[in-house]
């Protein structure tokens, strides 16, 4: 019997510090792998590093012919859809309140046009800020309104949302996460987990596990990082990002990834044909290590550590029984014509 198998992906900024085009996909042929998911990058080599939701038409054309001429594609969009405020009040943070209806418009049409220019049926995304230090609970409701907006155009689009679990914001759990989930009952919504994204909340080994179990039934893809919790660490309630200095590769944290992988083996077969029929190629685990430091926006392994977090997460595979691909060739001669 043939082992189920998943598509090793990653966000390829994090390994190159200039964080060039040129750099990330020489970077990722290097190792191997045919997919990434797109975030920060400077398609022209000449130091001008965006965010993708920022490229123009002539950028996304350059960057399309660099994919087919290394023969590399697009996972996902990275997007940061989700990560402003609910609310327009004070709370002593730094993060944007933009009106939804506008957010809508531009910023999430923005990352559905770009999902389509890359040839990408995935875009990740957030659950929005909740006013710090009131309870998120409290306000499953309001962004379950705008997610099920979100989703409803992604439908249009023909893409999917995922929600990434992550701290500070609504979902920063796999309960809430599984809450905002059935509200907004959307087919075109999935949930991403993220295992150091819960245990650099202080979570142990078997709260993040708990944790996956309460929101695996919408979970469509995986981000893979680690971390070692810092028992002198005093929990204060919220994570201050830029201080995250204890991420780790795969096989070495706190984040349970040696049970979760165990556990999500027997969900792979159903999901993978779900995700095929939906016109995705596979269940991806999208690594995002940070072994180098992350941050609200994002992190930084460079290309040393990007290699190593990709070996221990092909050994953690071998040690559960999940075959992996790290390109399909198929797709890319399909891309080439």
């Amino acid at each position: 019997m043939s082992r189920p198998e998943i598509l090793l992906s990653g966000f390829a900024d994090e390994g190159p510090v200039d964080k060039k085009a040129i750099s990330q996909l020489t970077m990722l042929a290097a190792l191997g792998m045919g997919y990434y998911s797109l975030r920060f990058v400077d398609v022209e080599g000449k130091g001008e590093v965006k965010n993708a939701m920022q490229l123009t038409k002539s950028q996304i054309r350059q960057l399309g012919r660099m994919h087919k001429d290394f023969g590399i594609q697009v996972a996902s969009i990275g997007s940061p859809i989700g990560k402003v405020k609910l609310l327009d009040v004070e709370d002593g943070s730094q993060n944007a309140f933009i009106p939804f209806d506008r957010y809508l418009k531009k910023d999430v049409a923005r990352a559905i046009d770009l999902a389509g220019a890359f040839g990408s049926k995935l875009i990740r995304g957030f659950s929005f800020y909740h006013p710090r230090g009131q309870d998120p609970a409290d306000y499953l409701d309001q962004a379950a309104d705008r997610l099920r907006s979100i989703a409803e155009a992604c439908e249009r689009g023909g893409v999917f949302f995922g929600l990434e679990v992550e701290a500070n914001l609504i979902g920063q759990n796999g309960r809430l996460l599984r809450e905002l989930y059935r509200k907004v009952s959307h087919p075109n919504l999935y949930l991403i987990f993220d295992g150091g994204n819960l245990s650099s909340q202080n979570l142990r080994p078997d709260e993040t596990l708990a944790e996956y179990e309460a929101m695996r039934s919408g979970i469509g893809w995986m981000h893979i990082k680690d971390y070692r919790i810092d028992p002198s660490l005093e929990w204060q309630g919220f994570v201050d990002e830029e201080r995250l200095k204890n991420f780790v590769p795969a096989d070495e944290g706190d984040s349970s990834h040696e049970a979760i992988l165990r556990d999500f083996r027997q969900r792979l077969p159903a999901l993978t044909r779900k995700l095929r029929k939906q016109g995705v190629p596979g269940v991806f685990l999208d690594l995002e290590p940070h072994l180098k430091g992350g941050g609200q926006f994002g992190g930084v392994s460079g290309v040393d550590g990007f290699g190593v977090a990709l070996r221990s997460l092909c050994r953690l595979l071998d040690y559960v029984d999940i075959g992996y691909r790290l390109t399909d060739f198929g797709d890319i001669q399909q891309q080439k014509k």
